[in-house]
């Protein structure tokens, strides 16, 4: 109760701190500038050489975030693998830590200088954080697993690779494929905005016309980036809601 109080206490004293003038920003002439601006996204752009643009983009960042998403995995997991030892497992933790502590939109403003503009470097930010991701989660599953299948094929002389697929890997691999589509969700919505440094797809289109002020042609990007969000985040429940039942 102390802990939550004291919590309530930082969030007034930050509010209180903070040059907020509400009676400006609620004030009649800025609502009326903030309903000027709304108007001005519609109605979106729907011609068709606009919209093929679009449809186009939409690919572009669904195989950003795809391919991203299934490098990240098979890298998380073969970095979780020598992550999960007790011996000499502090280099492969340092590494998916690290992987995870810079987030994608950084990662591509870094690989944007060797890369150059394009999906690229999108696809890359997003493989390298996933990484990090995946392979911390996926590290942790391998280290619950119950030891007893793996005791039960060494004592029959199976080797290390055969206990791995047959023992443990079969343990977390529900585990695994839920991690995996969790963070595609995930890398749909940070795919869309990478653009916005010029890592291709509709974030790129977003931030072109945003600054030219084409509202119109904006409002479409974001609906298209809608679509495929909920698209894939109704894909993905349904994937796990069949796996899983």
């Amino acid at each position: 109760m102390k802990l939550v109080l004291a919590l309530f206490g930082l969030v007034v004293a930050s509010f209180a701190s903070l040059d907020l003038r509400w009676a400006e920003f609620l004030g009649p002439q800025t609502l009326g500038r903030m309903g000027t601006f709304a108007a001005s996204f519609f109605p979106p752009e729907t011609s068709a050489a606009f919209l093929q643009k679009t449809a186009w983009a939409t690919l572009e960042t669904l195989a950003m975030s795809l391919l991203g998403t299934l490098l990240g995995a098979l890298a998380g997991l073969v970095l979780a693998i020598p992550a999960s030892q007790p011996g000499g497992a502090w280099l492969a933790r340092l590494l998916l830590n690290a992987l995870r502590s810079v987030p994608e939109l950084v990662w591509a403003a870094l690989l944007l200088v060797s890369a150059g503009l394009g999906p690229l470097p999108g696809t890359l930010a997003l493989a390298l954080h996933t990484t990090g991701v995946l392979g911390r989660l996926l590290a942790e599953a391998l280290e619950n697993v119950p030891p007893e299948p793996a005791v039960v094929l060494r004592s029959r002389g199976a080797g290390v690779v055969q206990v791995f697929l047959f023992a443990t890997l079969p343990q977390v691999s529900a585990q695994w494929l839920a991690y995996s589509l969790y963070r595609w969700e995930n890398n749909i919505r940070a795919a869309a905005v990478l653009g916005v440094v010029g890592a291709g797809g509709l974030g790129q289109m977003l931030s072109y016309h945003l600054s030219l002020f084409q509202m119109r042609e904006a409002c479409t990007v974001l609906l298209a980036m809608i679509g495929l969000v909920a698209l894939v985040d109704a894909g993905s429940a349904w994937v796990r809601r069949n796996h899983f039942a």
